[in-house]
């Protein structure tokens, strides 16, 4: 399985880098992990808010693989357990689908294209998430689910 992660913004806090690259070490042995990050767009350089959206926006819907089923993380998406979740990326695995992509938006949110492009949206909740953290807690979700759906001890 190829997973790849589309983040606006980039890790300035060695401490999130660290911890974003022991999970892409540990997801090594489950799957292809490719993250991109893409620059994030001040609002007040790019004449507001919707105008960074749109930007940010095309970046990533230009980043995102072509025939990936693509999964955005949003605020209001589908809130699902780890359990859940292990047992949805089993499921798309099982359909055929071999290339899943997350996208983690701008601070000013995501685009309607990005939206549009998005298969399914996924939530960690109503509460908000400092990017860089979103972007851990996401890495640590997917191998999560690969060590559920392996029946191995992590999860518990």
């Amino acid at each position: 399985m190829k997973i790849t992660v589309v983040c606006v913004g980039k890790l300035k806090e060695k401490f999130w880098a660290q911890a974003v690259a022991e999970y892409v070490k540990r997801l090594g042995a489950f799957c292809k992990l490719d993250i991109r990050e893409l620059a994030d767009v001040d609002p007040a350089k790019a004449g507001g808010e919707e105008a960074a959206r749109t930007r940010e926006g095309q970046a990533i819907c230009a980043a995102l693989p072509e025939r990936s089923h693509v999964i955005l993380l949003a605020i209001e998406g589908r809130e699902r357990s780890s359990e859940a979740l292990a047992h949805r990326l089993e499921s798309l695995a099982l359909s055929g689908t071999s290339d899943i992509a997350f996208v983690i938006g701008g601070s000013c949110g995501v685009s309607p294209a990005v939206y549009a492009r998005a298969n399914e949206t996924l939530s960690f909740g109503p509460i908000t998430l400092p990017h860089n953290l979103a972007r851990v807690v996401l890495l640590e979700q997917i191998y999560r689910a690969f060590k559920i759906n392996r029946g191995e001890p992590y999860h518990k």
